[in-house]
């Protein structure tokens, strides 16, 4: 983080309905990067040490409020009333910061790439010009929809005209209006006091204050951001993708810059929390969402999914779906394992092809390796689990624990039926049902004599090629 900015606060607008989403979510809280939209600029706002921040909501006002306050606990919830637009908006949002008195940086909850650094530069530019409005504008190949810039043949600032208030030719003009502005707070106040709705769209426009500043012979300038996607807003899921896909690609590169090797970075998403360290190699098909930590060394993927999991140093994770989970250095995970919440897997571990665990440890050396599910079980240190086991942990009503100690080995094709516990050093036989404690060193198996009936498919499937094998054999027997 750079320097704190002094005397300044932040209006964050996330008031409007946001109708071209076509959702039932609020277009602010639509996901980028593993985190709402206004999750993103309140990061954002919080980074240039404000003295406050309000957000001003009113469509789905309590769902807003909740999510803003989860993000940001000390941010300021204003509501914006029947009056529509922005100027109105950002009027009610000074009404939480009544008493302040210096600048003022408004910010929209749809606009989530713009960074700290941008707005710093933009501040500055603000109190060295000495500027009572200071706004951030773009120059765009298509500036459809978009408020433009007008200036005069000097190139100073002349005003904002929205899109269906302009003439022809200001609809040719292509920089346009970022949405982003610092204002002096009591310029502010006064200008929003004279803003009518006499427009195309009845609203009260916050750009109009541009007009009202400058007939007091306030000074205005609109400076172009060198990044245009910093004042990118999302309308709609078309343009939700672009940012995503720019975010995605800035995280990808930022990461690659420390010393991550992404083998393939369009097919590899990373979420902004995710925290890899050096040597870590991510492989194709990738997905780490949250808080996901990888350590020095690891490798993940291919196709592979890891929700707000940890992964240890040195770690093969392929093909596996982890959530909630902690994989320890050197463990192997995959392919095709499905690692559910509260899964724990001990340094060396293993967790094979097919294994799905839940509510489980996986002691340090201990494999799963093929073909089991391993649920609500603490697993010791150096055990190995036979193929094709499953421990029965759901009696209907209620979930049970089963405890496998440390250098168990068990067969193939056995139900654990807890609540259960296997003691240190035991075996099971293959295809054993264990239904009661197995103590320290034993042998559990599951004794049900075999019965060879002579003749029967020759009685009960004649005619079959069964039969006929059968016959030949006989026929071929020594003693035939």
């Amino acid at each position: 983080m750079g320097d704190p900015v002094p005397s300044i606060a932040v209006i964050v607008l996330a008031a409007g309905a946001g109708t071209r989403m076509k959702s039932r979510t609020p277009k602010p809280l639509h996901p980028l990067a593993g985190k709402p939209l206004i999750a993103h600029v309140l990061r954002t706002a919080g980074e240039l040490h404000p003295e406050a921040i309000v957000a001003v909501v009113r469509h789905e006002r309590d769902r807003m409020a909740e999510a803003v306050l989860e993000f940001a606990p000390h941010v300021r919830i204003a509501d914006q009333d029947d009056v529509p637009g922005t100027g109105r908006a950002v009027e009610q949002g000074l009404e939480a910061i009544a008493d302040f008195d210096g600048h003022v940086v408004v910010l929209s909850g749809d606009v989530p790439l713009i960074d700290a650094d941008t707005l710093r530069a933009l501040i500055e530019r603000h109190e060295r010009e000495g500027n009572q409005m200071t706004l951030l504008s773009a120059h765009l190949g298509d500036p459809s929809g978009l408020g433009r810039i007008v200036r005069d043949e000097a190139g100073s600032f002349v005003r904002i005209v929205e899109q269906k208030d302009a003439s022809e030719a200001e609809r040719a003009i292509d920089e346009v209006n970022g949405g982003i502005y610092v204002f002096d707070a009591a310029a502010l106040r006064d200008a929003l006091r004279g803003i009518d709705r006499d427009n195309a769209q009845g609203e009260m426009y916050l750009t109009d204050a541009a007009v009202r500043i400058q007939s007091t012979g306030g000074r205005i300038q609109a400076v172009p951001a060198a990044d245009t996607w910093a004042i990118w807003g999302i309308n709609d899921r078309i343009q939700l993708a672009a940012a995503a896909h720019e975010l995605n690609d800035r995280i990808i590169r930022r990461w690659q810059a420390a010393g991550v090797t992404v083998t393939d970075p369009a097919s590899t998403w990373i979420d902004v929390d995710v925290s890899l360290a050096e040597d870590v190699t991510i492989l194709p098909g990738t997905q780490l969402h949250g808080a996901t930590a990888i350590a020095a060394g690891a490798t993940i993927g291919p196709d592979t999914t890891l929700v707000d999991t940890e992964v240890g140093e040195d770690a093969v994770v392929k093909r596996t779906d982890a959530t909630l989970s902690v994989i320890g250095a050197r463990a192997s995970v995959g392919p095709w394992a499905y690692l559910r919440p509260n899964s724990v897997v001990g340094e060396d571990g293993k967790i094979g092809t097919f294994v799905e665990t839940k509510n489980t440890q996986i002691g340090a050396g201990s494999k799963v390796p093929h073909l089991s599910y391993i649920g609500d079980t603490v697993v010791g240190e150096g055990s190995n689990i036979g193929a094709g086991t499953i421990t029965a942990n759901y009696d209907g009503q209620h979930k049970h624990r089963t405890t496998v100690g440390s250098h168990v080995r068990t067969g193939s094709h056995n139900v654990f039926v807890a609540p259960v516990t296997i003691g240190d050093g035991a075996y099971t036989g293959a295809g054993t049902v264990v239904r009661k404690d197995v103590e320290p060193g034993a042998l559990a198996i599951t004794v049900a004599p075999q019965r060879n009936m002579t003749g029967w498919v020759a009685t009960n499937r004649p005619g079959t090629s069964a039969a006929d094998a059968a016959a030949a054999a006989d026929e071929q027997a020594p003693n035939a």
